[in-house]
């Protein structure tokens, strides 16, 4: 079933459904529609594309409503995955494009992965826009699915590239359904994470992953993802540890210390720094906390800093210093790290 909630994609919607039309899958296809209060002609072309999908032995489901206001992104995914059929989910965005081979090959990767989300890689349209970020999308290496998990760009399988087996999605499911403003496929994500879920990537491109201004995911703040993400943190990685450093003394690590909990706060034991400005001050005083004294955090050389660390640092705007400081670390057998920012 190839899962597709729509609101207001007039603009889009005949390059996505024709390629939905020219997929080379072997088994039997279904698309479900779910019309989110649409105000455009978005329900015209599908209909116009109803007999030409159905005369191409595509099953096509349409459901949906005509509220004044949409319900969202989270919403109209569960009713269209509840008004499907199909054993395996392959999720699509209104506003993109798949390539003919996208669902045979994610399928053919679900079946040996019955627990995994399944991703691939996208090409930008237009060509150049969120540049570093479709490059972190596409050259992950696989292990880096998992470990990468807590980094500021969300999913490390972004939500337009998604194939899972129904099954699956039951025992993790449904999307939050808050609406706008919700990441519902990064909650989900996590919620996969806590049931034992895998991560994959089909490394080839199989989606045109379109830019523009009015992208549901747009809606979500920054601060938002962060809190989620510092939860998550705190939820899954930092139980493991009786105490920790952050790696980087800076904006993102202060940030970092002031957005834990109390308890999470009482086990960094310092920042670590390679700037001599920041380590010459010898120490990070919180002066919001509501505890007296004010907490005093150690500031360190990296190399007199104590693992495992947080690393709150953009691994590729150092001009490498920063990857080859790591690396002498890792070097250094029982050294952990999480990478956050």
């Amino acid at each position: 079933s190839v899962i597709l909630p729509v609101h207001n994609a007039e603009l889009w919607l005949d390059e996505c459904l024709e390629s939905v039309q020219q997929q080379d899958f072997p088994g039997t296809l279904e698309l479900s529609v779910f019309n989110d209060a649409s105000k455009d002609k978005s329900m015209t072309i599908i209909e116009k594309w109803r007999p030409k999908l159905e005369d191409s032995g595509i099953l096509v489901v349409i459901g949906g409503h005509e509220s004044p206001s949409p319900r969202g992104v989270g919403y109209s995914k569960n009713q269209a995955i509840a008004q499907s059929s199909g054993s395996y989910l392959c999720f699509l965005d209104s506003d993109d494009v798949m390539m003919p081979e996208r669902v045979r090959l994610q399928h053919e990767a679900a079946v040996q992965h019955p627990t995994s989300i399944i991703g691939c890689r996208v090409r930008r349209d237009p060509p150049g826009s969120t540049e570093r970020y479709t490059r972190w999308i596409n050259q992950l290496a696989p292990e880096q699915l998992l470990t990468q998990v807590f980094t500021a760009n969300g999913p490390t399988v972004i939500m337009p590239t998604w194939f899972c087996s129904r099954a699956w999605f039951s025992h993790v499911g449904p999307f939050d359904e808050g609406g706008q403003g919700v990441p519902e496929d990064l909650l989900f994500f996590y919620q996969h994470l806590r049931k034992g879920g895998r991560v994959l990537r089909v490394d080839q491109t199989l989606l045109l992953y379109r830019y523009h201004p009015h992208a549901a995911t747009l809606s979500v703040l920054e601060t938002t993802i962060w809190t989620h993400r510092v939860c998550f943190l705190e939820e899954w990685a930092l139980p493991q540890w009786a105490s920790f450093t952050i790696w980087n003394a800076g904006k993102q690590g202060r940030r970092l210390y002031r957005s834990l909990t109390a308890a999470s706060r009482c086990k960094v034991v310092a920042f670590c720094d390679v700037d001599e400005n920041k380590i010459r001050k010898g120490f990070y005083r919180y002066e919001e906390a509501q505890e007296r004294p004010k907490p005093r955090v150690p500031v360190l050389h990296f190399r007199a800093a104590r693992p495992p660390f947080v690393l709150c640092v953009k691994l590729d705007l150092t001009g490498g210093e920063f990857e080859e400081n790591l690396r002498s670390l890792q070097l250094q057998e029982g050294r952990d790290f999480v990478h956050f920012s």
